[in-house]
């Protein structure tokens, strides 16, 4: 079983989202993290060790430590501002 975890400063952002169609999406794309969590585009240099799935324009930023088998959700930012 998978333990899943969000960072606080997710917390904040999914809890402003207005757009009702956009969490959807990031519910529909965390669920699929969950079941594969290697779906994700693996990060370099500074952000190594950590993946990213892409929601439109935004960037969904996670962790996935196999040997505990954990997903730590981090953040979702908008590809301009990385």
């Amino acid at each position: 079983m998978v333990t899943v975890s969000y960072s606080p400063a997710l917390q904040k952002i999914i809890e402003k989202m207005k757009d009702s169609s956009q969490k959807l999406q990031l519910k529909k794309l965390i669920v699929k993290i969950i079941r594969n969590p290697d779906v994700g585009k693996p990060m370099r240099y500074s952000r190594k060790g950590t993946r990213e799935v892409y929601i439109g324009s935004y960037r969904l930023s996670y962790i996935h430590f196999a040997e505990k088998d954990e997903i730590v959700f981090l953040d979702l930012y908008h590809k301009d501002g990385q």
